[in-house]
């Protein structure tokens, strides 16, 4: 692996250019791929709620799995398939415990290497950015150590709705606080989430919450939390009235949460902690009348409780159910919203939202468990997401990174996280409050992953990591393919290894053609027999250089041909 490539000859390097380091690959640079079946959205399965009752094969357990984690190994798809959807369900969606906070491994006067920063004052001014450095770092070692649990996917989801940016907010401590609250109000109740986020010391200072007072009422949060975070804007109607609210609401939600501050950002001083407080005298303490879409309802003075009466009156309105379920399905399902979708799942999944006092988790549990989910036409619809597709590729394939050295470790954490950013997925930093436009720009979505300046950065990482290894913050990490090959149940014939290797690797079957052109990497022209010989050759000498060298170069080249299939992008 000396020959690794680093990020950013990522960045520069062509498909072609890549291609021309290895010899292997030259025979099949004019190979063409068999044209990919996937050429447009499917329609929405007709499918809906109902309970799931099909068979329980491998190919239902992956499709939970690559929903709900970032990535399925073989591990977690046996565990599923074995233990059945019920109980695998069950699993993923319990309760699960907060992971250990971030550590510092660049050297504070005040934090020693090794021990959390996550409650310590700053020396200066400086340590924002080796904070931020040791946050985003963090984060990364959390999705390629996920633990059999939705935790890790769920705080996206959440990230991506509550949305804060890092690089606004700028105190790592701050934006720490606030995914710590996504990841404790996770599969909680949404109406308490909603009015948690509301006095985040970091939603504070992302959306001027911490501005907002009675002598100038700052309008930026109460704006989005009615159009983005609760209850959704709905079809213009007339001047300033937006269907499910209007601008004068907009102005009264505002006056509602006047007087709260956020403590502790940039602070010098030990002890201080990052928290937000209420001051009175900063509070609009006046009626606050709110239109028909809210019943006409007035929100008297109350103080520092004032914000949590205005988180109730809003989800008194049933549209609130309907929007957060939306984003649901177009996070876990499908991006396709049509009116049968709407009848089917959204109104269904909003019921039992209701029925529930807003908690997430039974909306998520049945959605999980209904036929819908796993209908034909939504597996293998998703175009993966950038952290899905590298960190999930690493998952998939148990690509090991050294735990031996705790610096070098948060270092090659931190390299991954500059990787996503290349696709066009910045952890912490989505480009609006909006989110990632993927979930929510028609008429494209997910497909918006897709385009000239990431596919070429796609088609490179896995034959990267394949071939060369990638060079990471000093670290070379690398698929072993052979080991991976070795792991497949009848790896000694080669249509059945095929067979077992895409069913594996893609959500939907591969064609007949696929298979014959990925037989050519593999056998480089050759008889199957000759797939056998030399198979049963290695396992008879593991140790022979030669033997080894041969099969890993047509397990390299197998490899290289299946996960630069446009079927590898999709889940």
């Amino acid at each position: 692996m000396s020959n690794s490539l680093s990020l950013e000859e990522l960045k520069t390097i062509s498909l072609d250019d890549f291609k021309a380091r290895i010899p292997a690959l030259k025979k099949f640079s004019s190979s063409t791929a068999p044209k990919s079946p996937i050429s447009a959205p499917a329609p929405p399965p007709e499918t809906g709620l109902e309970p799931y009752t099909g068979v329980w094969t491998q190919r239902e357990a992956k499709h939970l799995i690559n929903r709900v984690l970032f990535g399925a190994n073989k591990e977690n798809i046996e565990t599923t398939l074995g233990q059945g959807m019920d109980t695998s369900v069950e699993m993923l969606l319990a309760d699960y415990d907060l992971p250990a906070p971030p550590l510092n491994t660049l050297g504070e006067f005040n934090v020693p290497i090794g021990e959390t920063w996550v409650d310590a004052h700053l020396e200066s001014a400086d340590q924002i950015s080796t904070r931020a450095v040791s946050l985003f770092s963090w984060t990364i070692g959390q999705l390629l150590n996920q633990e059999y649990s939705i935790r890790e996917k769920i705080t996206l989801f959440w990230h991506n709705h509550f949305v804060v940016q890092g690089e606004v907010v700028e105190d790592p401590r701050l934006v720490y606080k606030h995914v710590t609250t996504l990841r404790e109000y996770g599969l909680g109740n949404f109406r308490e989430f909603a009015k948690a986020i509301t006095i985040d010391p970091a939603m504070l200072r992302f959306l001027n919450g911490n501005q907002n007072f009675n002598v100038a009422p700052n309008e930026n949060y109460a704006r989005e939390l009615l159009e983005l975070f609760t209850i959704g804007k709905g079809p213009l109607v007339g001047p300033g009235d937006y269907t499910n609210y209007t601008e004068d609401d907009i102005a009264a939600a505002a006056r509602v949460m006047t007087g709260w501050v956020d403590l502790g950002f940039g602070s010098l001083t030990p002890g201080e902690e990052i928290s937000s407080q209420f001051f009175d005298e900063g509070h609009d303490n006046q009626p606050k009348q709110f239109s028909n879409r809210f019943n006409d309802s007035v929100i008297n003075d109350q103080g520092a409780s004032e914000y949590e009466a205005l988180i109730d009156m809003i989800f008194q309105q049933d549209e609130c159910a309907k929007h957060i379920c939306r984003k649901l399905y177009r996070f876990f399902v499908n991006y396709i919203i049509d009116d049968s979708v709407e009848t089917t799942m959204i109104q269904p999944m909003a019921d039992i939202l209701i029925a529930n006092d807003y908690e997430i988790k039974p909306v998520l549990d049945a959605l999980f468990k209904s036929a819908h989910f796993y209908d034909s036409e939504v597996v293998g619809c998703m175009i993966k997401n950038p952290l899905d597709s590298i960190m999930g590729l690493l998952n998939q394939f148990n690509v090991q990174i050294s735990d031996d050295d705790l610096i070098q470790q948060y270092d090659t954490w931190l390299g991954l996280s500059f990787a996503t950013p290349l696709l066009q997925m910045d952890y912490y930093n989505p480009p609006s409050v909006a989110g990632w436009k993927a979930y929510y720009q028609a008429p494209l979505y997910y497909r918006k992953w897709i385009n000239s300046v990431t596919l070429p950065i796609r088609m490179i990482i896995p034959p990267a990591l394949i071939f060369d290894g990638l060079d990471i913050e000093g670290e070379t990490i690398f698929i072993d393919t052979l080991l991976f090959i070795n792991g497949m149940p009848e790896p000694s014939d080669v249509n059945l290894l095929i067979d077992d290797v895409t069913d594996f690797l893609y959500a939907r079957p591969a064609t007949a053609a696929q298979k014959i052109y990925l037989k050519l990497y593999l056998l480089q022209g050759l008889p199957d027999f000759e797939w056998n010989v030399e198979y049963t050759n290695y396992l008879d000498d593991p140790d022979n250089p030669d033997l080894v060298g041969s099969i890993r170069n047509k397990t390299n080249l197998f490899l290289y041909g299946c996960l630069t299939l446009p079927e590898s992008f999709l889940a």
